[in-house]
């Protein structure tokens, strides 16, 4: 179960970086940390809010559950199942699409770079390709054998 354990320490750093741009957008934090990108033209934009909700969020909630699926497919008897792995697939396609479509605004419609935003992009991307990794394992593996 490696990849589970390196998708969930990679979970726990996008949790964080999704926390951090939450709390600055929510102005508990006073300056946001970026260098010379366009974080703060990004996480200003229009499209950093969904139906009311800011996408760092979203983020936050998104890496939450990647980690508690992960998290929860190391222990016990779903160490040994291929369910966490099929619901961290899905849950980090998930990511990698809604990640994709927020890099195109930034590119073709924000015009400004969140280095931030990237880098969860770049989490997201490696938990997916960890899961798949998992998967394709789980899948080559014989099926242990139940008793009668």
């Amino acid at each position: 179960m490696t990849h589970r354990m390196t998708a969930a320490v990679l979970a726990a750093i996008g949790l964080f970086v999704s926390l951090y741009l939450w709390l600055w957008k929510i102005g508990v934090l006073g300056v946001l940390a970026c260098g010379e990108g366009g974080c703060e033209t990004v996480q200003l934009s229009a499209y950093a809010v969904i139906l009311g909700v800011p996408v760092a969020f979203i983020g936050v909630v998104g890496y939450a559950a990647m980690l508690a699926v992960c998290l929860f497919g190391l222990h016990g008897a779903a160490a040994e199942r291929p369910g966490a792995t099929h619901i961290l697939l899905v849950l980090s396609g998930v990511g990698v699409a809604f990640a994709g479509y927020l890099t195109y605004l930034e590119a073709a419609v924000i015009h400004a770079w969140c280095r931030w935003c990237i880098a969860s992009a770049v989490i997201v991307t490696a938990v997916f390709a960890t899961a798949l990794v998992g998967w394709r394992t789980l899948a080559s593996s014989p099926s242990p054998r139940t008793s009668p």
